[in-house]
């Protein structure tokens, strides 16, 4: 397959013909399957015990204690899921891994279950009660623990409902875990013919390589090969999506929230105004995404603009191939305001010491992602392309929740190392900042700037632009839930269409089978997540000039909100660091880097 020079191998790897450098080390978690095996039967049977505290909580010592053993727990299973999930991503297609995973969370499940008595009899404790525990000096190190339990009391069940609620568990689970099968494992495209006119195989990670192409003909028909598999097999993919939606609407209103909205913001302590001051800032913006699409029209000499077309850099014969090392390295140097122990960690781990499992092969889960560990290193899952941009911002993306988690875990006990989502965001996104910086920095000449202005836009685009239209569509499909109103393929493309004609202006052409990338989204399978990639890269550029504009005390203030875990609210960790998202401050400066940016490669080209 050529792109721009580069020739990529047609076929995939087996699994078992990866080189193991290039796969991540999993000793760290179990030496074998063998040992993973019997130490998950140890833990089955040390879970056990956990009903033996039913009725007993209120005695303190009993209670210190089960608090002691509940963490024992936790993180034995978390090591042990950990494995098993990072094995089952190798491939999709091999059972034993499948089957391994699907063991532990039946487990997990199970646990959860026989726990589900904790919260509804600590709740039932009097507010006397409640004094006495968050005055006894034996408890201390768990009061915030017991504190964020407390706040739950208007929504906890009885001891049974929540039994009830906690069985379903591997059920309520099942639309994802279909939807990753058919998505990334039982989904096949078309071949599509490269630049050179030869057939080459596309897929979800190959997509990008062809979005990418300097020739039209080559984006268009990946694009369409890609949404044609979509179509086909529309009904069966809506169908997950709505049991995933009304999985949400049933756990929010089980418990008695208004919406899943506010279950989902609550939970995280995070207020719903920050939410809406996203959406009212992005809307507020989107005269200038108008502006950019007409730009990139006109540098790229088209008559009219499709999805397409909005990936293919403006800027051409800008040769880009980097290896493995040659893109750590460059991190590392982009990295280098954070200090010399963030950036020798991250670089080790992303090398000799093997956080990382690099490269596609046949069957392995899409995209990437970091999976953090108290007790492992935080591992890291990529599809590397050494011939796209992209793939270089990934793994710094990646290597920012790695190193939060490692900083965390560092820095905190174990019930407060494992931080919200909405933080993680920030620090991968802050890391995507400073690269970027970096390159813009060091580029060598107008052309080169441009190019890099480019990339750096449409990360605001993807990032804040996309990720806001996406929130949108899940806030409308979740009203209409809550509303007891149907849910199907028509309408998620209806409604979908709208926000589409929206977010991308009157003069962009929204071909009508671009409605259906609403169906292929992970993330609309965890309720409420995607806004935080949206929040996450505003608050991240608000700390990038904090920190680079800044000197030891900022570089200080951003490393310790790393190292914060989930040791206090969200905001308040943030705040810390120089941001609050309860304002519209980092949202608004976010969208005036964006137009700043536009002018200056509209100056640079045109």
């Amino acid at each position: 397959m050529t792109f721009k020079g580069q020739i990529v191998e047609p076929e995939l790897k087996k699994r078992s013909d990866v080189a193991v450098a290039d796969t991540w080390d999993l000793s760290q978690l179990c030496a074998s399957d063998e040992v993973w095996r019997k130490d998950f039967d140890d833990w089955k049977l040390f879970a056990e015990k956990i009903v033996s505290y039913r009725g007993k909580l209120a005695d303190v010592e009993t209670l210190v204690e089960f608090l002691k053993y509940e963490e024992e727990l936790d993180r034995k299973g978390e090591r042990l899921g950990t494995y098993a999930f990072l094995k089952s991503t190798e491939d999709l297609a091999d059972s034993t891994y499948q089957e391994m995973k699907s063991e532990f969370y039946l487990i997990a499940n199970k646990v959860a279950e026989e726990s589900s008595f904790v919260r509804p009899e600590l709740l039932g404790f009097s507010s006397e009660k409640w004094d006495e525990l968050m005055n006894d000096e034996r408890l201390s190190p768990w009061k915030l623990k017991l504190e964020r339990i407390l706040r739950f009391k208007p929504y906890s069940l009885s001891d049974k409902e929540e039994r009830i609620l906690a069985s379903v568990g591997d059920v309520a689970d099942a639309p994802s875990k279909a939807f990753r099968l058919l998505n990334d494992a039982e989904t096949k495209f078309k071949p599509t013919k490269d630049e050179s006119g030869n057939e080459a195989p596309l897929t979800l990670e190959t997509l990008q390589l062809f979005l990418h192409s300097s020739k039209r003909s080559v984006r268009q028909e990946a694009f369409e090969n890609l949404y044609q598999e979509y179509e086909a097999r529309q009904n069966t993919f809506a169908a997950l999506l709505e049991g995933s939606i009304r999985k949400d609407v049933f756990y929010a209103k089980a418990r008695g929230f208004s919406s899943v909205l506010q279950a989902s913001m609550f939970t995280e302590e995070i207020p719903e105004q920050v939410y809406k001051n996203l959406l009212e800032g992005v809307r507020g913006a989107l005269p200038a995404l108008y502006r950019y699409y007409e730009l990139r029209r006109k540098l790229l000499k088209l008559d009219n603009i499709h999805f397409y077309d909005v990936y293919v850099p403006v800027v051409s014969d800008v040769k880009v191939d980097y290896t493995w090392n040659s893109a750590v390295e460059l991190i590392g140097k982009a990295l280098a305001p954070l200090g010399e122990e963030y950036v020798s960690t991250l670089t080790k781990g992303l090398t000799t010491d093997r956080w990382v499992d690099r490269y596609e092969n046949l069957n392995k889960e899409s995209g990437a992602f970091s999976c953090p560990g108290y007790d492992s290193p935080p591992y890291i899952l990529t599809n590397f392309k050494s011939s796209t941009i992209e793939s270089v911002f990934t793994l710094a993306h990646e290597g920012g929740h790695s190193m939060h988690s490692w900083y965390s875990a560092k820095n905190q006990p174990y019930r407060y190392y494992d931080y919200v989502i909405f933080l993680a965001e920030i620090a991968s996104t802050f890391n995507e900042q400073l690269l970027a910086r970096y390159l813009l920095k060091n580029a060598g000449d107008d052309k080169m700037r441009a190019w890099i202005i480019n990339r750096e836009l449409d990360s605001i685009r993807t990032t804040i632009f996309r990720q806001t239209m996406f929130s949108e569509f899940e806030f409308r499909v979740h009203e209409l839930a809550e509303a007891n109103q149907p849910l199907s393929a028509s309408i998620f493309r209806r409604v979908y269409r709208e926000i589409l004609d929206q977010y991308f202006g009157p003069d962009f052409v929204v071909d009508d089978l671009l409605e259906l990338e609403c169906l292929r989204i992970p993330h609309f399978y965890r309720g409420y997540y995607v806004y935080k990639y949206a929040t996450g890269l505003s608050a991240a550029i608000s700390l990038a000039d904090r920190v680079l504009d800044g000197g030891v005390s900022e570089r200080d203030a951003y490393l310790g909100f790393l190292k914060s875990g989930a040791s206090a609210k969200p905001l308040e960790i943030l705040n810390g660091a120089g941001v609050d998202m309860e304002k519209k401050d980092a949202i608004q400066a976010a969208m005036k880097r964006f137009e700043k940016l536009t002018e200056e490669l509209d100056s640079l080209l045109s």
